[in-house]
């Protein structure tokens, strides 16, 4: 196995000059502040906020169409006020970067698993932004109305999005294999006025018609005005009282931007909703825009001629980061589809043929590849710069497998966040090594610690993940959240004034840490607690074991037993496996810590978004009603949680 903490690569002196990082502590330096480390430039961007950000903001060129009157005149959280009184627009810094492009310069390219191919250049983009909004505004869409999406990441998605955005209304996307209860579970809340759907979509080879789950869902949502149909699988489809995305695209219209207030809503994002309705999470214009421009030119190093792809669906926040590459100039590549089709090589496959600079995709998919013996390096990958991994911690193995197997010279960052920033709290930058299993830094402007359970920040330990100062990009609220108190429950009701994340975090003396976890899951066996995460490592590294899920059952104060539910290869023995399970785990974790039953099971229950079910699996163990455990939409496979049942467990 990998060694934890093992160098693997080091950024050349010549890659290290022209980062953009660099070159924004140069300007700094100019303007009187020297940082001549990461570590001492992350420090002052939390002990000096508003000295950060207002730098930051000039840095990258922000346009104000209103001038703010400082920059953070709040910092209580929640409730931090940002650039009070400033008002600007995502969608202009996104179709007209600070950055300058040429209009016929590339813009989009978007492959779909079939071959489809479509690109746009900036002159495309925005005359279809400009004849979509028109018809937005034709529909009654006005500054604070909802837009809701059933859409594939494909063109229109990204289009409709930025029209929505320019005019000052609020978007809110699914993608369309969503089943019809989580769509409604998401878009009533929101009561919408306007509808853009596909007929279908494509995935691993098939097509699947939705537009029985569309007739449906608009029963449910008598607030809309309108629906627009994309004709994503037949040019001829039709669904009955519609409008047709030819026909909006096909006018001329006036390309505008409606001033906003920095903490106005632009989109709404949800919470996976495994218990209960999805919270649905409302970010504003300025937070976004300032956060991601933060995120893709300082720590991602992307900027004009480069391309930045992320495999996702626009029922995920990555998606949303994906679409802002925008604003720094970057040409944005789409991909709707199985990732594994034709084969596990496909999205290696778009990387070398789009000469995608920046390639981001789950960490699962990277540990996929690696147990599937996929070599990307074969293919060329001659742009590749770097390689981006999130949505679970990537284990060294995973690491060291990218620069064996991928390309020798690449920043890999492994990334870690949530829905609820839409960004990355920690992360890699171009200036610093990496090293395995182990995440370079804490981002500039997040102020990450560990907290024991007293509140006492730690380090070198386990603790729980904090941000103990306001971000721009941190939730406006929660919709349909007057009094603001169930964002106060989400996030502030265990430390006051403290976000607590509910991630187990190690954060050693250098600024570089390690996520263990959803510290909701924590494994406890003789007061040892250890994250699931270590966990997976290494079972999910053993030959046949194809997917894994570990629960700790003890529950207030009592020690309960340690179940570990496993995926087994074709072919492999059950009582193979778990002995060699066990030896592992005596041998790598700790003795306390091998389980007391392994299961096999036929596939782990996952999220709508890829994460395993532990806690809901937890709760239906300790006697919680399925119903009351887990809400059926949020679950991508429903079925897998029947082996958990009294009836069956």
């Amino acid at each position: 196995m990998t060694t934890e903490g093992e160098l693997l690569w080091t950024p050349s002196p010549e890659r290290v000059a022209q980062a953009r990082l660099t070159q924004f502590q140069q300007w700094l330096a100019g303007r009187g502040r020297p940082l001549d480390t990461y570590e001492q430039l992350w420090q002052w961007s939390v002990d000096d906020l508003a000295g950060f950000w207002s730098s930051f903001g000039e840095w990258a060129r922000v346009r104000w169409q209103t001038q703010p009157t400082a920059t953070l005149a709040d910092a209580a959280m929640p409730g931090a006020q940002w650039f009070p009184d400033g008002r600007l627009n995502y969608a202009e810094h996104a179709l007209y970067p600070t950055t300058r492009v040429g209009v016929d310069d590339l813009a989009v390219l978007f492959a779909r698993e079939d071959g489809l191919e479509v690109r746009l250049t900036w002159r495309e983009l925005r005359t279809a932004v400009a004849a979509v909004r028109a018809a937005l505004v034709d529909f009654g869409v006005g500054p604070g109305d909802r837009v809701a999406a059933l859409l594939p990441n494909a063109t229109e998605a990204l289009i409709a999005m930025l029209a929505t955005a320019s005019l000052g209304a609020i978007w809110s996307s699914c993608s369309p294999d969503f089943g019809a209860r989580a769509i409604a579970d998401r878009f009533t809340q929101i009561e919408p006025i306007v509808l853009f759907t596909v007929d279908g979509y494509r995935y691993g080879g098939k097509a699947f018609d939705v537009r029985a789950t569309v007739e449906e869902l608009r029963a449910e949502l008598p607030s809309l005005r309108a629906t627009v149909l994309v004709p994503y699988l037949d040019p001829a489809a039709a669904l009955p009282d519609s409008q047709r995305w030819p026909d909006l695209v096909a006018r001329s219209a006036t390309l505008e931007f409606e001033p906003m207030p920095f903490d106005a809503p632009m989109w709404i994002l949800y919470s996976s909703g495994t218990t209960g309705l999805p919270k649905p999470i409302v970010h504003g214009h300025g937070g976004i825009l300032l956060e991601h421009l933060k995120q893709l030119a300082l720590h991602l190093d992307l900027g004009r001629g480069d391309r930045f792809f992320w495999f996702s669906t626009t029922g995920w926040m990555m998606w949303n980061l994906l679409v802002s590459g925008l604003t720094v100039g970057a040409v944005v590549v789409l991909f709707d589809g199985n990732p594994m089709y034709p084969g596990p090589d496909a999205l290696w496959q778009l990387a070398q043929h789009g000469g995608v600079t920046c390639f981001g995709v789950s960490a699962p998919y990277l540990q996929a590849c690696m147990k599937a013996g996929v070599e990307p390096s074969q293919l060329g990958l001659d742009a590749l710069r770097s390689v981006g991994s999130t949505g679970a911690p990537l284990s060294p193995e995973g690491f060291a497998w990218v620069y064996d197997a991928v390309k020798h010279d690449v920043q890999l960052s492994s990334l870690s966040g949530g829905t609820d920033v839409c960004t990355a709290f920690v992360g890699g930058a171009p200036v610093l090594p990496v090293r395995a299993g182990v995440i370079p830094a804490r981002l500039l402007g997040c102020a990450v610690d560990a907290f024991d359970a007293h509140g006492t920040p730690v380090v070198g330990e386990v603790g729980e993940l904090v941000i103990t100062e306001p971000m721009p990009s941190m939730p406006v609220g929660f919709w349909n959240d007057p009094d603001g108190s169930r964002l106060h429950d989400a996030y502030f009701g265990t430390f006051p004034g403290v976000w607590r994340h509910g991630d187990w975090i190690k954060i050693d003396a250098d600024g570089s840490c390690v996520i263990y976890g959803r510290s909701d899951s924590t494994l406890n066996r003789g007061g040892v607690r250890m994250g699931t995460a270590e966990f997976y490592r290494v079972v999910e590294e053993l030959p046949g074991i194809a997917d894994s899920l570990v629960i700790d059952t003890s529950a207030a104060g009592a020690e309960g037993r340690l179940l570990l539910y496993v995926v087994l290869e074709d072919g492999v023995s059950l009582d193979d496996a778990r002995e060699r399970i066990r030896v592992a785990i005596r041998a790598d974790l700790s003795p306390r810590h091998v389980p007391d039953e392994v299961i096999a099971i036929a596939e782990v229950p996952r999220t709508l978004n890829g994460k395993k079910c532990e806690v809901p699996v937890k709760r239906v163990l300790a006697g919680v009603p399925l119903q009351q455990a887990v809400s059926e939409g949020a679950l991508k496979n429903p079925a897998a949680m029947n082996p958990f049942l009294p009836d069956q467990a």
